[in-house]
């Protein structure tokens, strides 16, 4: 009995000693090296608290800008939601470090280096950092969003044939379908009442909920709704845990918090299995020729093709499908909400996309064909992109030792790009960098890639992001040929960021039929 007990204890201590070394290790010694290695090359910034880094001031400060409204339709946003990066580069300079609790951060700006660090160079040897990948575990898992290395690259051969423009046009249909009816509702409104104010972001969230719910799982779309509505919960959850310390372990604890994100997981994997699960059964027993031509299926037939090294479990195809979810349709319905707001405010350039619209489909749906036609649009949509990115920072972390440009980037510092910071930059963009005008996106002379990136840039760019562009244009398309709309004198302009750049109060528009505008 004696020896039992004594080998509990030498194994207890053992472990205690294994978890003490490792916590050391993360909080302590390890942001000192990278400290020390990055202010031997000039790069300092503000001194961090044990433990919790900067954290707290970040939160101060954007609670403090974000706690009013703008006083007016400004695009000038950049002060009210990267304060920190505002009053930090001011006073340590373009680059400079910060603390996240213990992850380091260095803020890059530098255009040349940012492209040289988001390309096939770097992308085995950068990823998501350990707190990215914790905050979005039970959200998004190890998806194609999260995963680094060989991981990401195995996902990204699979995923991406899926979304060639082939494979896309098939939803185009689907997609026109969804929208007139949507149109249908709005025009009772205005036939009724000869102008109606809406909040236009909550039928478009619906609308690309709804079309993401058909073109990801087809035949099982009541329960690809359910997904939806589940996942727009989690989401809101895991997006609180940016705002928390985090430390190693903590997701084991029996928290409120905890338990409320474990329960909706568990609900939406419930729906994904019986999903996939029917799907395949179908092929097995003869009932299906296929796995289908939504998303799903078509990814269900890229996982029969064996890939050495990478695994294609069943849990693997839940994360790609509660990605998919989540950069299928929110992406999507926030680029159309400030696209709509910002042509609400812009009268000109709506009566341009609405002539140009009439002249290439001619009163006809939006087909493929004439999508790329649709020039005005295309403008019109990318300075959307430019002024309101969906992500406001795109982080990357070293996974080892680089060198990049003149600077030695240790492993274990992350790096985050302010894509806010740089769409609204003078510098880059000139004097007019906070006003709407999309001429600066017409001809030749615009080069992508370079400075403009909101999807990202480089091999690990949003794989979906020719899905959202179609689904942008024919939604788009459609809206502005069958209204005219202007702002409502009830919406307050007041930008937040969660996960997201949103209206924090929505979007509200007057609509009005054409014959009145």
């Amino acid at each position: 009995m004696g020896l039992i007990l004594l080998v509990l204890g030498v194994t207890l201590l053992i472990i205690l000693v294994r978890v003490a070394s490792v916590t050391l290790w993360f909080y302590v010694w390890r942001p000192r090296c990278i400290r020390k290695a990055m202010e031997s090359q000039g790069i300092t910034g503000p001194s961090p608290r044990f433990l919790i880094g900067n954290l707290f001031d970040m939160v101060s400060l954007v609670s403090t800008s974000t706690s009013r409204d703008m006083d007016s339709v400004s695009h000038d946003i950049v002060p009210r939601l990267l304060p920190h990066y505002v009053l930090w580069s001011k006073q340590y300079g373009k680059r400079f470090m910060y603390w996240h609790g213990s992850e380091p951060r260095m803020c890059l700006t530098d255009v040349e280096m940012i492209k040289e660090f988001l390309s096939a160079k770097y992308s085995l040897v950068t990823g998501k950092s350990w707190l990215q990948r914790q905050g979005s575990k039970h959200f998004m898992g190890r998806g194609l969003l999260m995963a680094n290395g060989e991981e990401w690259l195995n996902q990204r051969h699979i995923i991406a044939p899926v979304f060639m423009a082939d494979k896309l046009k098939v939803h185009i249909g689907y997609m026109v379908e969804r929208t007139r009816r949507m149109m249908a509702t709005l025009e009772a409104d205005v036939a009724r009442l000869g102008e109606v104010e809406v909040e236009i972001g909550e039928h478009l969230t619906r609308l690309t909920g709804d079309i993401i719910a058909k073109t990801e799982f087809d035949s099982s779309y009541e329960k690809g709704k359910q997904i939806f509505q589940l996942l727009t919960s989690l989401q809101h959850l895991c997006a609180q845990s940016s705002r928390h310390f985090c430390f190693p372990g903590s997701r084991y604890f029996p928290s409120k918090y905890n338990r409320e994100i474990k329960a909706l997981k568990r609900k939406v994997e419930g729906l994904l299995i019986e999903i996939i699960e029917s799907r395949k059964d179908g092929v097995e027993v003869g009932r299906a020729a296929s796995y289908g031509n939504d998303l799903l299926g078509m990814l269900l037939s890229e996982t029969r093709k064996k890939r050495a090294g990478f695994n294609l479990t069943l849990q693997w195809l839940m994360d790609e499908c509660k990605t998919f979810f989540f950069t299928g349709h929110e992406t999507t319905a926030l680029l159309l909400t400030w696209t709509i707001m910002l042509l609400a405010t812009s009268p000109s350039w709506q009566d341009r996309a609405r002539a140009e619209v009439s002249l290439v489909c001619g009163g006809s749906p939006p087909s493929v064909d004439h999508l790329p036609k649709l020039t005005v649009l295309n403008m019109i949509i990318n300075e959307s992109l430019r002024l309101y990115p969906p992500a406001t920072l795109l982080p990357r972390m070293a996974l080892e030792d680089v060198k990049l440009g003149d600077l030695r980037i240790p492993k274990g510092l992350s790096m985050w790009i302010p894509v806010l910071a740089i769409h609204h930059s003078e510098e880059l963009w000139g004097k007019d960098a906070n006003e709407f005008k999309p001429e600066r996106f017409a001809g030749k002379s615009f080069t992508p890639g370079r400075h403009f990136m909101p999807f990202s840039a480089g091999p690990r760019n949003c794989v979906g992001q020719s899905f959202a562009l179609m689904e942008a244009k024919v939604i788009l398309a459609m809206f502005i040929s069958r209204f005219s709309f202007n702002i409502s004198k009830n919406y307050r302009h007041a930008p937040i960021s969660v996960l997201t750049l949103k209206p924090k109060h929505g979007v509200q528009i007057i609509l009005k039929p054409l014959s009145s505008s």
